[in-house]
């Protein structure tokens, strides 16, 4: 972006025309005119960015759709098979996902994107020297976003070469809880609980069919807390997919994600509501889980298995073994070993250091007990 764009994004509203401009309408089908429409017109009614939030929500916007753009050219001019089947680390955001899915990782029958790949995976680096640069850029910006938001490295740990989950995949439909994320946008969060994703996952396909010109993996391993309300459309394009359940007490989860949330709005905003926060999280979570819990009734025992975060952190590798075995995965002694080392070496890894509480959202455990009463029932929390 040059210096004059950011200097008139500063004291103006954000328009749709605005995101689209030097794009040449390039970007396959029309389904990311509607979300786009909303979010925007969200920020615009509630708008309390300072300037750094303005620049930051224009660049991720215009990022992803020209990511898009050249995604959708690769496939206009590319035949693609059918992606590896995947297995998805499903449960509520901030429940022991990242932990799970970082040993998972370790084994190298499973493939995961690398963050410089979800970020700026097109157009494809074909060298090893553009594949540094990819990462070097990557690094940069990570480095700026830990500067502005301080406590993002005890919250969720990110490097450019590090498997990372799929997130910002959706970004580029613009239906993705990133947003929620960075700002107060009541009307873009309905859209998101009633909105279709199948076109998402059409897209997330068209993702990993580019990564897999670099090599076939042998299975997916994917993440986003998002899943959990998207099975069936997530079987739409992956019919084969396997899905690893971590369940963990939702005031712990939902707590988190307000920290979470909080800590990313400081550094985009004038001001923020805690307690709006607090009701945003809470209900946004609870539809999405109430969904993949009534969703998750169709997939047959082979297909997921279920896992308690706190029964989990006692002995993480003997819950991968039997989940391996659920499966009918391999599982060596050269991936049992890497598990072990990894969880030796960081003792603290079982006890992070991301502190927060309800009550600074203006929660409670009845809140959580009245908007999470039957799942917390099924799995005695």
């Amino acid at each position: 972006m040059c210096i004059r764009d950011r200097i008139n994004i500063v004291g103006q509203q954000f328009t749709v025309k605005s995101m689209l401009r030097g794009l040449d309408g390039k970007l396959g089908e029309d389904d990311y005119i509607e979300p786009l429409e909303i979010l925007v017109a969200s920020i615009n009614k509630h708008n309390k960015f300072n300037i750094f939030g303005k620049v930051a929500f224009n660049h991720q916007l215009k990022n992803r759709l020209k990511m898009r753009k050249m995604l959708n050219e690769l496939h206009e001019n590319n035949n693609f098979d059918q992606p590896a089947d995947p297995v998805f680390v499903i449960g509520l955001p901030r429940s022991g996902t990242s932990l799970l899915f970082n040993l998972l990782s370790l084994d190298i029958a499973h493939r995961s994107p690398m963050y410089w790949e979800i970020m700026h995976l097109m157009p494809l680096a074909k060298t090893q020297n553009a594949r540094k640069r990819r990462e070097f850029k990557t690094n940069t910006e990570l480095k700026l976003a830990k500067t502005i938001i301080p406590k993002l490295r005890a919250i969720h740990t990110i490097r450019a070469t590090t498997p990372e989950e799929c997130q910002q995949i959706a970004t580029m439909n613009i239906r993705s809880f990133v947003y929620m994320c960075m700002a107060d946008v009541p009307e873009y969060v309905e859209y998101l609980k009633s909105t279709s994703f199948d076109s998402v996952f059409k897209w997330h396909k068209k993702f990993y069919q580019a990564l897999e010109l670099n090599g076939k993996p042998t299975r997916w391993l994917l993440k986003d807390p998002s899943h959990i309300g998207h099975i069936p459309q997530i079987l739409k394009e992956y019919p084969n997919a396997k899905f690893i359940h971590i369940h963990r007490d939702p005031a712990e989860s939902v707590a988190s994600f307000c920290s979470l949330t909080k800590n990313v709005r400081l550094a985009f905003s004038k001001k923020i509501d805690t307690d709006g926060i607090g009701k945003t999280v809470i209900d946004f979570w609870n539809h999405n889980l109430s969904k993949g819990m009534e969703d998750r009734k169709s997939l047959s025992s082979d297909q997921i298995v279920d896992i308690q975060y706190s029964e989990f952190v006692k002995n993480p590798l003997d819950h991968i073994k039997n989940t391996y075995q659920q499966l009918n995965f391999d599982m060596n002694i050269q991936t049992e070993n890497k598990i072990q080392k990894y969880l030796e070496q960081d003792k603290n890894i079982l006890k992070p250091e991301h502190r927060y509480t309800l009550d600074e959202f203006g929660l409670n455990q009845k809140d959580i007990k009245g908007q999470f009463k039957e799942y917390m029932l099924n799995y005695d929390f």
